[in-house]
């Protein structure tokens, strides 16, 4: 088959590696080319470069969607004369490209086979990035996980057309060199928001032999920016042992081989490479659950009882109030951005859904409000008695003994998980894409209030980065 992949760049990151996993699995099999917005300096196979499906800059596209299509066709018919079987496009529906999803309905109506592989929603937290007009119909639409599975099926895919490709894991290099760094743990992540760095800060205090707590990576956008910095200075401002932009300093397979365990303290997550990734390294996995996320992974056999699903917080210990208004104001301004009255949902019944009976979860407060919880803990060895006695797993944070757990682990994760599985589900939606039409449309509305409900308003993930005066905590 003869396969053109489009994303909107190859810059080094989860896209693009997953990218380079789909030419590695089929190019003994069939023909690929990749064309691309930003030209890299180096892939494995041939780029194409064609500048109208790049990022917009300052929300301006310099081509049209007509032009656009028209240069992918060209650049097509160039390689093969008769065209391609399937156009694989990552990403389509996060307007990164104001264009984009017109350049796509243009190729459908000249008859080209789409696969829309979705790894993020603009529906769920990311309002900036949501395209007003309607989605492709009656194209093939790919998902990484259950989850999405579920939420694209209620908002109006059908299963023929709707498909589910969960990544592969490549094994972490465990012939890596010796690390100096001793006595840590490790938290392999970008330091974004979602990643949720204050709740890592949080179970540090709990540590049982006093480590060190490690963070690989910065931040790239501006708006994680201003919440990392907030974070290391409140870290300096307390003391506190952590070190921030570890793999600066370490190598990063030497991290992961040499940390007392791994951390996880993420709120949302595509795939989850996190929760699958350790256990290559012969290394121990302990934090946040994600079931919505993990139930894939659970189904396959991997063990992962260790983990929890909520820090439960005393609301006592925040202002109801100050909680209150930063509910209502992060879900009236979410309605606003996706173009939706603020009185789509009652404030003061929604706020008894986010706050679960005044059982509140450390992880759905935004960072003003969890300086405010850590600050708490430090100031008194009976805050700290009292939050493990709401959750008794903050005094257990002891892996020593789960090695049998990491042998399953990672038995499980390199059968389920290998290039070879991956290459049999990939083609057998290749088939599907190129010999089955498919009718159906994604209902937006449906799809978004599947995202945005009072009891999934994650402040973290949802408000605007406030900033705080650190010397008040």
């Amino acid at each position: 088959m003869k396969i053109a992949f489009i994303h909107y760049h190859l810059k080094p990151g989860g896209v693009t590696t997953v990218i380079r996993q789909q030419i590695e699995a089929i190019q003994d099999d069939c023909e690929p080319i990749v064309l691309t917005g930003e030209k890299p300096e180096q892939f494995q196979i041939p780029v194409i470069h064609i500048p109208g499906i790049a990022y917009d800059r300052n929300n301006i596209n310099s081509s049209s969607p007509e032009k656009t299509a028209e240069d992918i066709i060209r650049a097509i018919h160039h390689v093969w004369p008769d065209g391609c079987d399937i156009v694989h496009i990552h990403n389509p529906i996060l307007a990164k490209n104001r264009n984009f999803l017109n350049v796509l309905k243009i190729l459908h109506r000249k008859g080209f086979r789409l696969l829309l592989q979705i790894h993020d929603f603009a529906e769920d937290g990311r309002p900036f990035s949501y395209y007003p007009e309607n989605y492709p119909e009656n194209c093939h639409y790919c998902v990484i996980n259950s989850r999405d599975h579920g939420i694209l099926k209620n908002a109006g895919l059908r299963d023929q057309g709707l498909h589910l490709l969960p990544n592969m894991v490549n094994p972490i290099d465990r012939n890596s060199p010796e690390c100096r760094l001793q006595n840590f743990v490790l938290y392999p992540v970008r330091a974004i928001r979602r990643k949720n760095i204050g709740e890592a800060i949080l179970l540090s205090l709990f540590f049982q032999n006093n480590e060190t707590l490690a963070v690989t990576l910065p931040p790239n956008s501006p708006m994680d920016m201003a919440s990392y910095h907030g974070w290391k200075e409140y870290v300096a401002l307390h003391q506190l042992p952590m070190m921030f932009e570890a793999s600066a300093r370490h190598d990063f397979s030497s991290l992961v081989c040499a940390a007392e365990f791994i951390m996880t303290t993420s709120i949302s997550e595509g795939f989850g490479f996190s929760f699958l990734e350790p256990w290559t390294a012969d290394q121990i996995l302990w934090g946040r659950n994600l079931p919505e996320i993990c139930m894939d992974f659970q189904q396959k056999g991997i063990r992962l009882e260790n983990l929890y699903n909520r820090i439960k917080i005393p609301i006592d210990w925040l202002s109801r109030e100050a909680l209150f208004q930063a509910f209502q104001s992060t879900m009236e301004q979410s309605l606003k951005l996706f173009g939706y009255p603020v009185d789509t949902f009652d404030p003061v019944d929604g706020f008894q859904e986010f706050i679960q009976n005044d059982n509140l979860d450390f992880g759905m407060l935004s960072e003003l409000f969890q300086k405010q919880v850590i600050s708490h803990i430090l100031a008194s060895p009976e805050n700290k008695r009292n939050l493990i006695a709401g959750n008794p797993f903050l005094s257990e944070i002891n892996v020593s003994d789960q090695q049998s757990i990491v042998a399953h682990n990672k038995r499980v994760t390199l059968l389920s998980y290998n290039q070879s599985m991956y290459q049999k589900t990939l083609f057998r939606i290749y088939e599907s894409v190129k010999n089955l039409p498919i009718v159906h449309a994604i209902d937006k509305e449906k799809l978004l209030f599947q995202f945005l409900t009072p009891a999934r308003l994650n402040l973290l993930k949802w408000s605007v980065y406030e900033e705080s005066r650190e010397s008040s905590f």
